[in-house]
């Protein structure tokens, strides 16, 4: 059994960072989790924690939000 992370396994990790950004938002934005989620979804920094190559799901939720916030 292989424990490393490839593009097939990735989606199992996506859940919980997506989660921890759509906390932060809410609380630094006032904002619904409906807008919360749209909103990072459609973001490039989504994108790259989406593709395995850059290796994005290595950074824990406070870089992530902030990889976020210096692209938006």
């Amino acid at each position: 059994m292989s424990q490393s992370i490839t593009g097939d396994s990735l989606h199992l990790i996506l859940p919980g960072h997506v989660a921890h950004f759509a906390k932060r938002y809410r609380r630094d934005n006032h904002a619904t989790l409906q807008n919360a989620l749209r909103t990072f979804y459609r973001s490039n920094t989504y994108a790259a924690l989406e593709d395995e190559t850059t290796k994005m799901w290595h950074y824990g939720p406070v870089a992530i939000y902030q990889e976020w916030q210096e692209k938006h």
